[in-house]
């Protein structure tokens, strides 16, 4: 009988540690992070210029357009909003930050050229970056962190606005890839291939 009892215990102890551990490897699924972004995923190209649409009140003629507005009043909505309260988190399992599916569709590069938060006075004022662009250009982060970081001897900023986009960043280890940025002037765009989520960032110069 002491045998039996024994061998339950021991068979129960197991199981216990088997849920514990695979719980650990990610056996919840319910918070799993979605298979379609990241993961080593790297897209093929950068996204395409934004098409922002032109509301019904921008649509009409001259005449009947209401009194003249100051430039802070006819920003569109989202361009009066603070980025980093926005989540990009468009299905479940997917990033809150913006980031590319495995199909290379770009999710939150959608705010067009006017968007204040990316415009710079004098675009590329530390030069431009030449370290090569896209697939086949991988870097790997090798310290800092949002406000100043670098690799292989070129030096970048992360956009204010996308600070909060890039908190679970690995500033000493991750690969990112760079990408022109179809839409502002004097900004890059540094894709985590870990992550899948990509951030505005400024190029400083060369070490």
């Amino acid at each position: 009988m002491k045998s039996v009892v024994e061998l339950v215990s021991v068979l129960l102890i197991c199981s216990v540690a088997a849920f514990a551990q695979e719980r650990g490897r990610g056996g919840d699924q319910s918070h799993q992070p979605s298979r379609d972004v990241g993961h080593g995923h790297i897209p093929s190209h950068g996204p395409p210029p934004a098409r922002v649409q032109t509301s019904p009140r921008e649509q009409q003629r001259p005449e009947q357009q209401p009194p003249q507005q100051s430039r802070s009043e006819q920003r569109r909505p989202e361009q009066q909003r603070p980025l980093e309260n926005r989540s990009f988190a468009d299905r479940p399992g997917h990033p809150g930050a913006p980031h590319v599916h495995k199909n290379n569709q770009w999710v939150g590069h959608d705010t067009g050229r006017d968007d204040l938060r990316y415009h710079i006075d004098r675009p590329w004022g530390h030069g431009h970056f030449t370290g090569g662009f896209g697939r086949g250009h991988v870097f790997r982060l090798v310290g800092g962190g949002p406000s100043r970081f670098w690799f292989g001897g070129f030096y970048f900023s992360a956009a204010p606005a996308d600070v909060a986009f890039c908190n679970d960043w690995l500033w000493d280890s991750d690969q990112i890839v760079i990408y022109e940025d179809p839409d502002h002037d004097g900004w890059y765009l540094a894709y985590n291939v870990r992550l899948g989520t990509y951030i505005h960032v400024l190029f400083l110069g060369n070490g």
